[in-house]
């Protein structure tokens, strides 16, 4: 597993963390988040950015444009992205 230097870490976070984004699903295994839209948590020292889709969990996904785009439009990003289901909140609400 590669590591990243601290400025190629640093960037990589600058570059991704907090952005919305949607999965590509170039491989098989990213199918399952195809049309989901996540918040970018940070990014972890192998490269993968830490993505919250709102289900409870977070999860791993290289950090790379081939895999992930991020949404530029602010009303769309509004009207894809719920962050009361964020469950990276202190005290997220119950359904």
């Amino acid at each position: 597993m590669p590591k990243l230097s601290p400025a190629q870490l640093d960037e990589l976070k600058a570059q991704w963390t907090d952005a919305l984004v949607v999965v590509v699903p170039t491989i098989e295994e990213l199918k399952r988040f195809e049309k989901r839209v996540g918040r970018v948590v940070t990014v972890n020292w192998t490269g993968k950015a830490i993505v919250d889709f709102g289900d409870g969990a977070w999860y791993d996904i290289p950090a790379q444009e081939t895999h992930l785009t991020k949404l530029s439009a602010e009303d769309e990003r509004r009207k894809l992205y719920d962050p009361t289901k964020n469950s990276a909140q202190a005290k997220p609400t119950r359904a």
